[in-house]
């Protein structure tokens, strides 16, 4: 205790008992007290109510009144200032009754000594200071952002902090008293037992835990643990600091999906550059001995082989769409013809138990897209369905022509308005609960067993919906089914000429540089070119096709380049060509067609992009429009 002075009020109705008091506080040894009295209960009220001292000696007995009764008075006024009580020969309920009502101590007048009156006021101020230091800690505590709170060995919670309040939803006055198990749940029981043995050893303890709280909430903290002694006059009390880290671990999560993507990403655009050399030979090769066989036999098979090789390349171009967000091939569309190829795909392939029907109005809009995507976003959502019928039920394709106003598009972030296709998927299967619904948009989540589903089919469904302009929205009841409706932005035309087959476009003699590392893609676009009256020579790699240029620049009218090869790749076999003859004219072909690749070489000067996996029409038809340009 400090040296500064100590005000000490007597309240006691005999002077004699006053008198031998001031006399011990004079033998005092260290304490620095001023000693004032009053001799009636009245007195004692109102200076108690004035707050002008440090501690208050209060005789049991005062006339009409008593000690204990002041006692509780004080306290009840908001009195912060220790109470000792003084009684004659010592009564233990007495005693008992005055420290349940807030009295810091309680003397025996009878064995009263200036020693032990001094340790007395002592250990009141030093206590009280404590108290107080305690109430301001405490206060600091329920400004932390952390769950702080203290339980004794046995669960029961002592302390509990604002934080706390607001993570558990537990005010501090429900939580204080109750166990932990009372106030939530902890969903790995084991991890609990290691960490308090872990405790006892270290005296602390720290790791991640997942809770779930009375109300339902899933969370994850971090936990901080540290054995402490004496805490509200308790043994041995466990301090505990929790940090909620759901949104953080939710936040982790998203990104290592994201980085899964990449990954899944950059895998897929190798093997899709492989792939589309692969099948850019099968196919022209194909479409060469289409028209050259004519039996039976070659009419019936070629037309397969070059179905299912285009199915191919539409394969690999959709896991592109997803992984590197290409756009795809846009083109007029009538979504009726597709609606009816997917009806009859679903009534072929579905089982027989699941009632197929479409709903299509004859006047249906037109859109612009890409056939393939919108073909698989409609796929997707039927095999959903499918799967969400086990038992069999009814599947209808529904189409309406839909005029999205201001109002409506106010509702959704990113709607526009305009006038819209909607295509609606029904099904009368189990439903998706509300819990699950929030969330099958996501990358990777799926409710289907180990090896069913990889949870990537509806977020492409929306990644394609988007890159056309269009959105999704979902109604569903647990029990009753699931409906789909998707949207998508309508396009100014209003029919199509029936598309007819049209004469490939012919050379006239041209002279075309095919520059590729692949062996079979040179040889069969050579043969392709001069089976349509061009000439052709080819180079394996960029210097090759150098050399080749510079010395038949006058002969050579178009360059057909791909973009991936060793030695000198395709940008910088461009570069230089356009050095050597700034108006040669170029066509880049790549098995990556990125929309970013796509504007590099159109700002390089380059006429035209191919993609492949080509057709000998579409390598054909480039050509032809490259060499008739100005």
């Amino acid at each position: 205790m400090d040296n500064s002075l100590i005000r000490v009020l007597l309240v006691d109705d005999d002077e004699d008992d006053y008198i031998l008091t001031r006399d011990w506080f004079g033998e005092f040894q260290v304490a620095c007290c001023e000693l004032k009295w009053v001799n009636s209960y009245q007195a004692a009220s109102d200076a108690i109510a004035k707050n002008e001292h440090d501690i208050y000696l209060v005789d049991y007995r005062l006339g009409l009144h008593n000690g204990l009764e002041l006692l509780r008075e004080a306290i009840e006024a908001g009195c912060s200032s220790p109470i000792i009580l003084l009684t004659g020969q010592g009564d233990k309920e007495i005693d008992i009754e005055a420290m349940k009502a807030g009295a810091s101590d309680y003397l025996e007048k009878s064995q009263l000594t200036a020693p032990l009156l001094e340790r007395s006021i002592r250990y009141a101020i030093e206590r009280r200071r404590a108290e107080q230091k305690i109430r301001e800690q405490a206060a600091l505590l329920d400004v932390a952002t952390d769950a702080i709170f203290v339980h004794d060995l046995e669960n029961v919670i002592l302390f509990w902090n604002k934080a706390a309040e607001y993570l558990y939803d537990w005010k501090a006055s429900e939580a204080i008293g109750k166990k932990k198990s009372e106030l939530w749940y902890e969903e790995n029981l084991s991890q609990l037992e290691e960490a308090l043995k872990s405790l006892v050893k270290n005296g602390s303890w720290e790791g991640e835990l997942y809770q779930r709280t009375i109300s339902g909430k899933d969370i994850i903290v971090e936990s901080r643990w540290s054995l402490v002694h004496g805490f509200d006059n308790k043994g041995q009390s466990i301090l505990v600091v929790n940090t909620n880290i759901t949104q953080k671990k939710a936040l982790e999560a998203q990104f290592f999906r994201a980085q899964r993507l990449e990954s899944i990403g950059t895998l897929a655009s190798g093997i899709a550059h492989d792939l589309n050399n692969v099948l850019t030979p099968i196919l022209m090769t194909a479409e060469l001995l289409e028209l050259q066989l004519q039996d039976d036999v070659s009419k019936r098979l070629l037309p397969i082989l070059i179905s299912n090789a285009e199915r191919g390349a539409n394969l690999v171009k959709q896991v592109l769409s997803f992984t590197r967000g290409m756009e795809g091939d846009r083109s007029l569309l009538e979504l009726k013809h597709l609606i009816r190829e997917i009806q009859q795909i679903v009534k072929e392939t579905f089982p027989k138990s699941i009632e197929v029907s479409t709903q299509i109005p004859p006047n249906l809009w037109m859109m612009s897209g890409d056939t393939t995507q919108i073909h698989q976003v409609l796929m997707n959502l039927c095999v959903n369905a499918r799967d969400a019928m086990p038992d069999g039920g009814s599947l209808i394709i529904s189409a309406e022509n839909v005029f999205i106003d201001q109002n409506y598009a106010g509702m959704d972030i990113g709607v526009r308005v305009g006038h819209y296709i909607g295509i609606t998927v029904t099904d009368t299967g189990v439903g998706i609960p509300p819990a699950i619904l929030e969330r099958i948009f996501e990358p990777f989540f799926t409710t289907k067993e180990l090896g069913k589903g990889t949870g990537l089919g509806l977020s492409t469904v929306v990644g394609i919906i988007k890159s056309h302009g269009g959105f999704i929205n979902v109604y569903s009841e647990v029990g009753k089914g699931s409906k789909f409706k998707v949207y998508l932005p309508a396009a100014e035309a209003t029919e199509t000429l029936e598309e007819q087959k049209q004469e490939l476009p012919s050379g006239n003699g041209e002279l075309i540089l095919v520059v590729d590392d692949e062996d079979a893609i040179r040889d069969i676009t050579k043969t392709s070119l001069e089976s349509y009256n061009y000439k052709a020579m080819s180079a394996s790699d960029g210097i090759e096709a150098i050399a080749l240029y510079a010395e038949h620049r006058d002969k050579i009218s178009i360059v057909l380049t791909d973009m991936l090869m060793p030695s000198m790749d395709g940008l910088t076999t461009i570069r230089t060509l356009k050095k050597i003859n700034p108006a040669v004219k170029i066509i880049a072909v790549s098995g990556l067609a990125s929309s970013e690749k796509v504007n590099i070489v159109t700002n390089m000067g380059v006429q035209a992009f191919l993609a492949k996996p080509y057709t000998a029409k579409e390598l054909l038809q480039t050509i032809s429009d490259v060499k008739n340009r100005n």
